[in-house]
């Protein structure tokens, strides 16, 4: 995704900006996208787009409600530009143009499309299910609740918004004729036209309800992880002319250039999920079994509260199980992108490169959490931290006290605030502050489970050797025993009791 819009004063701050940053940009050779990190170091940080949306990665969200375009229909009269800034075609958008159905008010500020190449119509950046497509448009809104302009907002972790729509080669597409008729007049490098305003609501899908929705960044540099995605389910589609207008008639360099460089495959490849998931506005649907609904922050709530000051031979009849490993989940090896919670309303994003996030909810945590904090995804922070101290052969007493101490904490307040799974050291953490014999009785359990000793049965076994501070998801596990025990052997019924 491209944040330039067409404001003369936007325009030449980024032209200082790239004077300041080294902005020269491609996306293969020696500026290409492996070497983005170079000048704009956020592109080697974490949360980048685009991302390949696999089955493995969705959580059902219960409410996320359909995203509701406002003044896209827009009168001839209106004047926009279209321009090529060498990287894409961009139409600026009036900032009557916004969106509804987020936590903010977003503003409209400019479209482009990313596309393939004649010899290889493959171009989208975003794939579902390892699917590429032809080209991609993304229309970039801005928060205009909080920040004045797109400049501001840019790279603010709850600045932009972006609808990404799937293009697919089929059907004469009339409403992008509207402006590919005009693409001869940008052949080069910063040449603008101006275009008659049309209805921009009709390059959009016609079901806005069904969405894939994750926190991610600009595709390009300065891949600021600064934009709340939604990408939308239903791809549309362009004729075959239409996409050779794209991908045979611009070219990335100036006019005056002696060798004229095409502009074509302007797409980023996928970037690391991170510990992210994505969020997804239906239910049914291929790829779609067995997915898994974010558990809601009372519900988290009220088990941590348990936990604290509750009644634990209780909570271990009725509760605990929830969050603890069943065979009902598949866990495998070595995977790089952990299964997290996300927030139902997940616009949590860093501003930098690291784990931490800022909340933008307004619960607050409860017990001797008592008050609203930062918020990170610990499993994330979890994986960097170890990934960074094997890397430099740190000192096992460091690790040890990093396990006891620091991470326990942290895992608690991300898992309050949605944004891990609650990991078994934080549960040990907490009932060591409870000197009660349940907590103890249920602290050995615990340790079984840690240790894989050999009378913890198969299921659970397999699921506790990935590591021992894998997120585990409340939402994965049947609500209720199983009918023949528990399902895990190593936890009985107050067992403890007389």
């Amino acid at each position: 995704m491209h944040f330039l819009t067409s404001t003369p004063i936007l325009l030449l701050q980024l032209t200082l900006f790239g004077a300041l940053h080294g902005a020269k940009w491609t996306y293969t050779g020696a500026e290409g996208e492996h070497h983005w990190s170079k000048h704009y170091p956020y592109c080697g940080g974490t949360y980048q787009s685009p991302i390949d949306i696999t089955p493995d990665l969705l959580r059902f969200d219960p409410t996320l409600s359909p995203i509701e375009v406002q003044n896209y229909n827009l009168s001839p009269t209106e004047q926009l530009t279209l321009g090529n800034n060498g990287h894409s075609v961009q139409i600026s958008l009036p900032s009557k143009m916004h969106i509804l159905g987020l936590p903010q008010r977003y503003t409209a500020a400019q479209l482009h499309f990313h596309w393939g190449s004649s010899s290889r119509p493959a171009g989208s950046e975003h794939m579902v299910n390892s699917k590429q497509y032809a080209a991609e448009m993304h229309v970039v809104h801005y928060n205009s609740d909080k920040y004045p302009n797109m400049s501001t907002a840019v790279d603010k972790s709850d600045g932009l918004a972006v609808l990404g729509v799937l293009i697919e080669i089929g059907e004469f597409n009339p409403a992008f004729e509207e402006f590919l008729k005009f693409i001869s007049g940008i052949k080069f490098r910063d040449q603008r036209v101006q275009v008659p305003g049309f209805n921009i609501r009709a390059l959009l899908p016609a079901r806005l309800d069904e969405y894939y929705r994750y926190d991610g960044s600009l595709t390009t540099p300065p891949c600021y992880p600064s934009v709340l995605w939604t990408v939308f389910r239903n791809h549309v589609t362009i004729s075959h002319k239409q996409f050779l207008a794209l991908a045979t008639t611009l070219y990335s360099s100036h006019a005056q250039d002696s060798a004229p460089v095409p502009l074509n495959s302007n797409y980023r490849k996928p970037q690391l999920p991170d510990s992210r998931v994505v969020l997804v506005s239906f239910k049914e649907g291929r790829g779609l079994h067995g997915t898994l609904t974010v558990t809601p922050p009372f519900m988290r709530k009220r088990v941590i509260q348990q936990l604290l000051v509750g009644d634990l031979a209780d909570l271990a009849d009725e509760g605990l199980y929830q969050l603890l490993p069943s065979g009902s989940k598949k866990l495998h090896a070595g995977k790089k992108n952990e299964q997290t919670e996300a927030l139902a309303k997940p616009k949590q994003q860093t501003l930098n490169a690291s784990p931490w996030k800022k909340s933008q909810t307004n619960h607050r945590h409860v017990g001797k959490f008592g008050l609203a904090e930062d918020s990170l995804c610990y499993v994330s922070l979890e994986q960097r931290v170890f990934h960074q101290l094997k890397q430099s052969h740190a000192e096992s007493q460091l690790v040890q006290t990093l396990r006891d101490t620091v991470f326990p904490e942290l895992n608690l307040k991300s898992y309050l605030s949605c944004k891990s799974d609650l990991a078994l050291p934080t549960i040990r953490h907490i009932l060591r502050g409870r000197p009660t014999d349940e907590a103890t009785e249920l602290d050995r359990s615990l340790t079984k489970a840690l240790m894989n000793e050999k009378k913890t049965s198969t299921p659970v076994k397999h699921n506790v050797l990935m590591t021992d501070y894998r997120g585990l998801n409340p939402a994965s596990v049947s609500r209720k025993p199983h009918s023949q025990g528990y399902p895990h052997p190593w936890l009985l019924p107050m067992e403890w009791e007389d």
